[in-house]
């Protein structure tokens, strides 16, 4: 499907992609800056081998403090961009796909989602038939995902935040807290609380929502929680991150953001996620940042950083 207008994403710019460029400054050819073996995602999405990750380039936030800021800002340098077609992303997967999970996580796909159906497709042409996950940072269109629900069978959607001060300030977005409850609530209605897995241990159906712990934030990460809980429920599986670190971004960050989340600050979210009754899901250590840091100008972009 060939965009000509598009309204991807609640942005809603209307950008024809050839003519003009909206907010996310994607064209209207696909562009793929990674498709890797990422051993660094849930347990039940990873398990021992991995997932064949499609990291897309450009994005439709654009988070001041985003780690895959080399490829998600409007400006990415063409030399990562490895792949240009649904045909070569196809042809990689399945040539990652037998070495994990039979696993595809679709990286940032908001902005590409004319693609994604097309793109499910062809690898289902091939012979494939991985299980889809949908990594998205949340701002999603409910319309797009009502399209895509027949074809993605996990959602891993952000939570970012409650506090539309910070989502303008971050990501240009004060809608935010708005548009990504009411995907979320539509993501829910799609799959429920509910995580199967098979003999592995491997998800195979269900939604997990990540949210990431900002320095100098803790309220608005409490009233992530809070809303989850009221709306969606603590049987929902949440990944409560800790995992920020200030990027070398080309632009300065704001001065709150210019160091690394305390001790004192996450011990406040992770006392309230227990409080509120959450027990399915994951809360990671606080030293995470020192774990994963991507390298785009590398086929194989994420490493895991033994210590």
């Amino acid at each position: 499907m060939t965009v000509t207008h598009c309204n991807n994403c609640p942005r809603q710019c209307a950008a024809t992609r050839r003519e003009t460029r909206g907010f996310c400054n994607a064209g209207d050819q696909l562009e793929v800056a990674s498709i890797a073996i990422h051993r660094g995602e849930e347990p039940p999405l990873s398990g021992k081998k991995g997932v064949c990750n499609v990291f897309f380039a450009h994005c439709n936030l654009q988070c001041c403090y985003c780690q895959n800021y080399e490829i998600s800002r409007g400006s990415v340098d063409t030399e990562k961009v490895f792949y240009h077609s649904i045909s070569e992303v196809v042809n990689r997967i399945q040539e990652l796909l037998p070495q994990t999970e039979n696993v595809v996580g679709l990286v940032s796909p908001t902005h590409y989602a004319d693609s994604v159906i097309p793109l499910i497709e062809a690898i289902h042409d091939r012979g494939l038939s991985p299980t889809i996950v949908y990594n998205t940072n949340g701002y999603d269109s409910v319309e797009v995902l009502q399209q895509l629900a027949p074809y993605i069978d996990i959602y891993l959607p952000d939570f970012k935040y409650m506090d539309s001060d910070l989502a303008f300030r971050y990501s240009s977005a004060a809608d935010y807290p708005e548009k990504a409850q009411l995907a979320l609530l539509e993501m829910y209605s799609q799959k429920g609380a509910s995580l199967p897995t098979d003999e592995n241990d491997i998800a195979f159906r269900g939604m997990i929502v990540r949210h990431l712990v900002l320095p100098g934030a803790v309220q608005n990460s409490i009233d992530c929680l809070r809303w989850l809980a009221d709306n969606l429920g603590t049987r929902i599986h949440i990944s409560l991150m800790a995992q920020f670190f200030p990027p070398q971004t080309v632009g300065r960050l704001p001065d709150e953001l210019n160091r690394r989340l305390t001790k004192q600050e996450y011990q406040q979210v992770v006392d309230e996620f227990y409080r509120l009754g959450f027990s399915r899901g994951w809360v990671q250590e606080l030293d995470s940042s020192e774990q994963f840091h991507p390298d785009f100008s590398q086929r194989q972009s994420f490493q895991l950083m033994e210590k």
